[in-house]
């Protein structure tokens, strides 16, 4: 390792050239250095770069408890959030939801890191967590609050929905999912979120 030593204006400053290898330091938006594994990585603190890295999915497929655990753990979904999309009423309250009035389905809304888990993944575990062959139902539970349905937020998510509903209906399931535009999502009540998580004491 060779080095060259400059004095500018009382300042010392000290070059290092390595002949045999080269290495990049990136500096993150706090001004430290980070490795390069690290770099397109968010941290917690970092509430900028983590806004940056997540995107959202919203589907319906029953009752959101079970479908909400089927999501919670996969690798990339950084949240689960359980609530009402679709209907007229606003801040619908679980009650109002039971009652089947308000025109709002029980949806689960995703955040997710899509450099981890691709909306396309999540669209397979959204077909294979339901039956998505059944108007308004799902097993014994009876109403529009359980329909199928995808609310999708851009053009890529509508086109990817689409496509993996025609190739299911190709392959003989006849698939009612609606798929929509994302509207207004109301959260549920404390006590539905992460419920089976909670019930088996795992959070």
């Amino acid at each position: 390792m060779h080095s060259l030593v400059l004095a500018l204006f009382g300042i010392t400053v000290i070059f290092f050239t390595l002949p045999s290898y080269s290495y990049t330091f990136n500096v993150n938006n706090k001004g430290s250095l980070v490795d390069d594994d690290d770099a397109g990585q968010c941290h917690s603190q970092d509430a900028t770069c983590k806004q940056k890295m997540t995107s959202t999915a919203v589907f319906g497929a029953g009752c959101f408890w079970g479908v909400e655990e089927k999501f919670r753990t996969l690798k990339g979904v950084q949240e689960t959030t359980v609530g009402y999309a679709g209907g007229d009423t606003v801040n619908p309250t679980y009650e109002q939801i039971c009652a089947d009035k308000t025109g709002h389905a029980e949806v689960v809304k995703i955040d997710f890191n899509p450099e981890q888990i691709t909306y396309k993944e999540l669209l397979d575990v959204f077909w294979k967590a339901h039956d998505p062959t059944t108007v308004n139902r799902q097993g014994p539970d009876v109403g529009r609050q359980y329909r199928s349905v995808i609310f999708y937020a851009n053009k890529e998510q509508e086109k990817l929905a689409h496509q993996t509903k025609d190739a299911l209906i190709k392959k003989g399931i006849k698939a009612v999912t609606d798929i929509i535009p994302s509207s207004t999502f109301y959260n549920a009540e404390d006590y539905h979120q992460k419920y089976i998580a909670k019930r088996k004491g795992l959070l």
